[in-house]
C-alpha cells in the first residue's frame, strides 16, 4: 500500500540524465519504487501524470522569505511555481541573530506592519518559531552578514576592531551550530558594505570549519563587475570554502556582456585551482530593492534616523540631489519604478515610473525620489530595468549557473499581496520552463530542471533532495510542458502561474490540481 502513486509520468530525474517514462511510489514521506508499477497495486492517493513531467521539486536558491514564511507559512507564491524548498538569509539580511537594539528596532517596525511581535533573538529561535508555526515547503537557513555586522557595531562605518571581530565570530559560530548552511553578504548595503576583506575572511573562516559556503551580492555589479567577483573568489580562496555568485547580472548598458568574461573567470578558477565557485541567476532583465538604496553608502551612517534626519536637511539634500542626477539621470528615470509604498497618501505611486511622477508632481526625479523616502520613513520599494536578455540568457545558460527567484514567499491577496512587487515573486520557475525551454529552446528540459534540483542541493549539501531516486525524500513538482507558464508581469504581478499542477512535499500533496491544500509538512532543514 503506497501513500502516493503517481502513474504514467515522464520522469525528468534531476541528473540532467534524459526523461524515462515510468511510475513513482512513495510511502512515510520518502520515494520507495521508480518503475513500471504493477496495475493491482494499491494507494492511498493516484496521481495520473499521463502528458506531465515528473520532476524533483524545485529548490530556490536564493530567496527572501524569512519575513513572509513567518506571517504565512502556506508559501503560496513559491509551492505554486513548483518549489519545495526556500533557502533564505540571503544578500546580508536575516532576522537573527538580534543582539543590539538598532537590530530590534528595526525589525520591530518591519514586524509591526504585520501585527506580529519579536520574540526571538538567536538563530536557534527564530528557527523554532518557524517550525513550530508551520511551513508548507522546507527552509534552509543562511546567516546575514548584515544583521551579524548590526548586532556588534550597528551602523558604523569604519573597521572593525579585534574585540568586534571576536563577537562577530562568536555569533557566526553560533548560527552555524544552530544549523546554519553558510553566510551571506549584502555589499551594497549597509551595514554589510562597511565591512573590509578582512573582516569577511575572519567570519568566512568561522564557516569553513562548518563546512558551510559563501555566497555574495557583491559590491558592484555593473563598471566593477569583474573586480567584484575577483574578491568573492578571493574571499573563497583565502579560506577554502565554496562561493555562490548571487543573481549573477550586470545593471549597467555600457557594460551590458561583461557577464561573459566573469563566466570565463569562474570556469578558468574551478579548473586551474579547484575552487568551487558557481552562481545563481532569475530570468528577468529588472532588478528589486528598496529605494534608499539609491542613496550613497555614507549616509547610511548612523542607522535609518540619521539617514532620515540628512534627507530633510536642506543643505545635504541639495548635495544628495546632485548626488541622484549624476548617478541615476543617466540611467534613465523612466527606468526606474516604484513597488510599493507604506502610507496610503503615496499608494498611486506604485507601478509609476519616476519621471511620470516627476511630471504629475511638477518636481525634478530626484525630488520625487527623497520625497517618497522621507514620507514613507524609508519604506519604499524599487524595480529597476537594468540589465540585457542577451546577459540573462548567458549566464542561465551556463554550466555553472542555478536558478534562484531573488524573492519571497508572497501571495495574491491577504497581507502579502501588496504593492506592485517584482513579478519574480511568482513567476521564476514556470518562466525558465515556459520561456526559455518551451518557446525559446536554449535550454532542454532536463538541463533547466536540474538547475532547479541536483545543482542546489549539491550546493547545499542536501544529498536527499534534488533527485528523483528510491530512498530520497519524496519532494516533487508535476507539470504540464506544453502550458506550463509565468502569468506575472510588472504590471499586474499578482498572478499565480499555470501548468503546475501537483507538488508534494515530504510525501504530502501540497498543491493538488493547480490549488493550494493548506498542508504544511515542510522542514525547517538544520546542518548537522
Amino acid at each position: 500500500m503506497y501513500d502516493i502513486l503517481i502513474r504514467n509520468g515522464k520522469i525528468v530525474d534531476g541528473t540532467g540524465n534524459p526523461w524515462f517514462r515510468g511510475d513513482i511510489g512513495i510511502k512515510d514521506g520518502r520515494i520507495v519504487k521508480i518503475s513500471k508499477i504493477s496495475p493491482d497495486a494499491e494507494a492511498k492517493q493516484v496521481i495520473d501524470a499521463r502528458g506531465m513531467v515528473v520532476s524533483p521539486g524545485f529548490i530556490d536558491i536564493h530567496s527572501h522569505s524569512d519575513l513572509p514564511l513567518l506571517v504565512d507559512g502556506l508559501a503560496q507564491g513559491k509551492v505554486r511555481q513548483g518549489v519545495t524548498t526556500e533557502v533564505i538569509g540571503n544578500c546580508g539580511f536575516t532576522l537573527a541573530p538580534l543582539m543590539s537594539k538598532m537590530a530590534k528596532e528595526d525589525l520591530k517596525n518591519e514586524l509591526e506592519e504585520f501585527g506580529l511581535e519579536l520574540n526571538w533573538e538567536t538563530m536557534d529561535e527564530y528557527l523554532n518559531l518557524l517550525q513550530k508555526q508551520g511551513v508548507s515547503l522546507n527552509v534552509v537557513p543562511l546567516i546575514g552578514h548584515g544583521i551579524i555586522r548590526k548586532s556588534v557595531m550597528n551602523y558604523d562605518k569604519r573597521k572593525a576592531s579585534n574585540e568586534e571581530i571576536k563577537k562577530m565570530r562568536q555569533l557566526v559560530r553560533e548560527c552555524m551550530e544552530a544549523g546554519a548552511f553558510g553566510i551571506t553578504t549584502g555589499l551594497i548595503y549597509p551595514p554589510s558594505c562597511y565591512a573590509d576583506l578582512d573582516e569577511l575572511v575572519d567570519l568566512a573562516k568561522v564557516v569553513a570549519h562548518y563546512g558551510g559556503f559563501y555566497a555574495t551580492h557583491m559590491r558592484n555589479e555593473s563598471a566593477e563587475l569583474y573586480q567584484a567577483v575577483e574578491e568573492s573568489i578571493d574571499i573563497g580562496r583565502r579560506v577554502g570554502l565554496p562561493v555562490q555568485i548571487s543573481h549573477h547580472k550586470v545593471c549597467q548598458p555600457d557594460h551590458w556582456g561583461e557577464v561573459d568574461r566573469t563566466l570565463k573567470l569562474m570556469h578558468r578558477v574551478r579548473n586551474d585551482e579547484g575552487l568551487d565557485v558557481t552562481c545563481d541567476v532569475y530570468p528577468y532583465i529588472a532588478t528589486a530593492t528598496g529605494l534608499s538604496a539609491v542613496i550613497p553608502e555614507e549616509y547610511h551612517e548612523g542607522g535609518k534616523e540619521k539617514l532620515l534626519a540628512h534627507l530633510k536637511d536642506p543643505a545635504t539634500r541639495k548635495i544628495l540631489l546632485s548626488i541622484l542626477e549624476t548617478q541615476q539621470g543617466p540611467r534613465g528615470w523612466h527606468n526606474l519604478f516604484i513597488s510599493s509604498v507604506k502610507t496610503e497618501k503615496n499608494r498611486t505611486a506604485e507601478g509609476k515610473d519616476v519621471q511620470t511622477l516627476a511630471k504629475e508632481r511638477g518636481i525634478s526625479p530626484a525630488d520625487v525620489v527623497i520625497d517618497l523616502l522621507i514620507e514613507e520613513e524609508l519604506a519604499v520599494g524599487m524595480i529597476r530595468f537594468a540589465m540585457c536578455e542577451d546577459d540573462v540568457v548567458r549566464v542561465l545558460t551556463d554550466d555553472l549557473a542555478m536558478v534562484g527567484s531573488d524573492g519571497g514567499a508572497l501571495a495574491i491577496d491577504g497581507p502579502l499581496a501588496k504593492g506592485k512587487p517584482h513579478p519574480r515573486n511568482f513567476g521564476t520557475f514556470p518562466r525558465v520552463l515556459g520561456k526559455y525551454v518551451r518557446e525559446e529552446g536554449v535550454l532542454t528540459l532536463e538541463k533547466a530542471v536540474q538547475k532547479m534540483t541536483s545543482m542546489p542541493a549539491a550546493r547545499l549539501g542536501l544529498m536527499q533532495k534534488g533527485i528523483l531516486r528510491e530512498g530520497l525524500d519524496a519532494d516533487i513538482t508535476i507539470f504540464d510542458p506544453a502550458t506550463v507558464k509565468d502569468m506575472a508581469d510588472f504590471k499586474n504581478p499578482l498572478q499565480y502561474p499555470v501548468g503546475i499542477f501537483h507538488v508534494i512535499v515530504n510525501g504530502t500533496i501540497v498543491v493538488q490540481n493547480g490549488e493550494h491544500t493548506g498542508k504544511k509538512p515542510g522542514k525547517v532543514l538544520r546542518k548537522s
